[in-house]
């Protein structure tokens, strides 16, 4: 029998945290690991003490009509990045690495292309994390190197007449 590679590892686990989001559109797992040992976990959901979507049975934001991508400030819930980052000082995710997994609620599917919103984005950036590894299919992945979105800053992208 073949042993799982680290990162399918560590992804498993993401996709094990993400059956604890409270989302109706996407459920988002992640961990956050530096030399071998899980620093912290977050899942995608309201702030601690409000009610959740799952709990209300309502997503504003499915009502709304409002794309993936925009309006984050419509959503109840805070990202799973986020919590995870919340959850684990910034010495200990210095040179980190991010694990992240997206799966449907409805069927627990793996969404493939997934990546972090532009506000997930900063705060990895700023957390010092080094890079991150997103699931697409159940044994492939992306690794992204968060140097990338410094350098490649897609907040200027076309907004700003640059």
């Amino acid at each position: 029998m073949e042993r799982v590679s680290k990162h399918n590892y560590y992804l498993d686990i993401a996709r094990t945290v993400a059956e604890r989001a409270t989302c109706l559109r996407r459920k988002f797992g992640a961990i956050i690991v530096k030399n071998d040992i899980i620093i912290s976990t977050g899942y995608n959901g309201a702030p601690r003490g409000r009610q959740n979507c799952t709990d209300m049975n309502f997503c504003m934001r499915e009502y709304l009509k409002i794309p993936r991508g925009e309006r984050y400030e419509m959503c109840r819930s805070v990202h799973a990045e986020a919590n995870a980052i919340i959850a684990a000082s910034r010495e200990q995710m210095l040179g980190a690495t991010l694990y992240m997994c997206c799966v449907n609620p409805e069927d627990g599917a793996l969404y493939a292309g997934t990546s972090s919103c532009m506000m997930c984005k900063k705060l990895i950036i700023n957390a010092g994390i080094e890079q991150v590894v997103i699931r697409d299919t159940d044994s492939d992945y992306r690794i992204v190197n968060v140097q990338d979105w410094i350098t490649d800053d897609d907040s200027l992208s076309g907004k700003f007449g640059y």
